[in-house]
């Protein structure tokens, strides 16, 4: 049955991705009828399309998340114990982490998060309560003074219009294509110290500085057989291609030689051994860095070999700006990041130095089955930086970067903390990791303190019922580098979600709940009721692995 032109609903949200999901399911349980569109045939965003590993903080499995998100987990293994063939130490472990992976304590195949993802959602689709518009792109807009009255989306599958209205609409797209359309303030790239006062903000304002992004792969490998790819047709130019970085790259980007944040620090030589014994398993080593399967969970003979994810500085292109480009440039630079994944990738089959002396490996084996393209490469890039919102309070560095901290309060790093925000709506934790972008900006690595995620860096200052609810809130260049992780993006999204429906229900908008003081005491005892974790306990320390 076709869907029909026009629908209304209580709550739009446009993208499916991991925020996105994370607010249908929190608007769904305060019983808001919702539309969620999705650019691509896959929910679930960094876990799904981008085929990225969860990256979490070392507290995740105690506290530092939402009781969804922890559920969510739970389903994860729940389904490995249910389907997979592991061995008997792996399905009794509390803990089970499919792939053993070094980023999180939960590295899984992507078509097992699409599937838990799919059944939570499953419920509310059967009764009608929720629609979901797979292959949907947001076209235009029609406003109404501060308010938006309606989106129109293409469908790509069939090229037929749709009109959606609603009371809110949340922006859980992966660029904030939502504040363009709906002419809502925002800001991209970087901004300058003088504006932020943030010690690692850039001198001067660069809004194409956003951080590069990246087109994920899976592979295996299969020691004596050959599944090299065809060479890629721009690999000359990748091959030898070093970006122009202050301080310089330490050689092409294709290499195991990774970049520096400082002049002062020596550049990282890291190595590929597949399918490594334990003594292996180490940071050095980038297979276990992101692996998803590790046969050693699984009874004899279920796997062939390992699998492991390329998330690399290696493949993240950083050549042009998706979100001041032009079309054309945009379909440009999306060209060509997947021409330098695939030329890293022909790289490693055939050119690059081994553990045992020899180049080559021939056995790396594209899986494009577990990323559902041809190609192999992931359905969508793993993006870093959105355009962000100029929200009614906007989180710096002074607030939650740990030397910051320090300075500003004159304790020690095991004394400081994150300032504590009055309308907090959920918590985080991630380092502050800026990748390298366009125009010499290099990598920052630097310290951060579990923080909250306040209510007003999730409200426009003007337009009255847009939400963020992914990585397009209220913060600086700096900052997003620590909430723009999966746990993070996660509670940002169920927030906006959960913000959406208090709203309805009270008959007032979110930027008056914040201004009530209780009004935001009763939004925050919900949250607390729906498993929102609103601060951090004293135990949680900053945060520079």
């Amino acid at each position: 049955m076709a869907a029909p032109a026009e629908f209304e609903c209580d709550v739009c949200i446009v993208g499916g991705g991991t925020g996105g999901t994370a607010a249908a399911m929190a608007a769904l349980a305060g019983g808001m009828r919702v539309v969620m569109t999705e650019e691509t045939d896959w929910i679930g965003g960094q876990f799904t399309a981008q085929a990225v590993p969860a990256d979490e903080h070392p507290y995740i499995e105690t506290f530092g998340c939402t009781r969804r998100y922890r559920q969510f987990r739970k389903a994860l293994r729940d389904y490995y114990r249910r389907f997979y063939p592991l061995t008997a130490a792996a399905a009794a472990d509390p803990l089970l982490n499919p792939g053993n992976g070094g980023v999180s304590h939960i590295c899984v195949e992507f078509r097992v998060c699409l599937a838990v993802l799919q059944s939570s959602l499953q419920p509310y689709l059967s009764s009608g309560q929720l629609t979901l518009l797979l292959r949907h792109t947001v076209q235009s807009a029609s406003m109404a003074g501060d308010a938006i009255r309606a989106l129109t989306f293409r469908d790509e599958e069939t090229s037929a219009t749709r009109s959606i209205q609603a009371r809110y609409f949340l922006d859980a797209t992966e660029l904030g294509d939502l504040l363009p359309l709906t002419r809502t303030e925002f800001v991209t790239g970087t901004e300058s110290r003088a504006d932020t006062g943030e010690l690692h903000a850039a001198a001067v304002a660069d809004p194409a500085g956003s951080q590069g992004f990246t087109f994920c792969f899976a592979m295996d490998y299969l020691e004596g057989e050959d599944h090299v790819i065809d060479k890629p047709a721009d690999y000359a130019f990748w091959r030898s291609f070093v970006p122009k970085l202050t301080p310089p790259y330490p050689g092409p980007q294709i290499s195991w030689t990774v970049p520096v944040p400082t002049a002062a620090a020596k550049p990282w030589t890291q190595y590929l051994l597949p399918n490594p014994d334990k003594a292996h398993d180490t940071w050095g080593n980038l297979w276990f860095y992101r692996r998803i399967v590790d046969p050693r969970n699984f009874t004899a003979g279920a796997y062939r070999s390992g699998v492991t994810l390329v998330n690399w500085p290696q493949n993240d292109y950083s050549v042009g700006d998706l979100l001041t480009s032009s079309p054309a440039d945009r379909l440009k630079y999306l060209h060509d990041a997947r021409q330098l994944s695939l030329s890293l990738l022909y790289w490693m089959q055939t050119e690059a130095p081994r553990v045992d002396g020899g180049a080559g490996m021939k056995g790396l084996r594209m899986r494009n089955d577990m990323t559902g393209t041809e190609d192999g490469l992931a359905k969508y890039p793993y993006i870093r930086e959105a355009r962000r919102i100029q929200p009614e309070f906007r989180i710096t560095e002074q607030l939650v970067g740990t030397e910051m901290r320090m300075k500003e309060t004159g304790k020690s790093k095991e004394a400081v903390r994150a300032v504590q925000f009055a309308d907090s709506v959920g918590i985080g934790a991630y380092k502050i990791d800026v990748h390298a972008g366009v125009h010499g900006a290099n990598f920052i690595d630097a310290s951060a303190l579990p923080f909250q995620i306040p209510l007003g860096a999730l409200l426009p200052a003007r337009v009255e019922n847009l939400l963020p609810a992914c990585k397009n809130i209220g913060t600086t260049h700096i900052t997003n580098a620590c909430y723009r992780e999966h746990p993070t993006e996660w509670n940002i999204g169920e927030a906006a979600g959960a913000v959406a429906a208090f709203a309805v229900a009270k008959g007032k908008s979110p930027r008056q709940i914040r201004n009530n003081a209780k009004l935001m005491a009763d939004l925050q005892a919900q949250l607390r009721k729906d498993g929102f974790e609103l601060e951090w306990p004293p135990e949680a320390q900053a945060l520079d692995w």
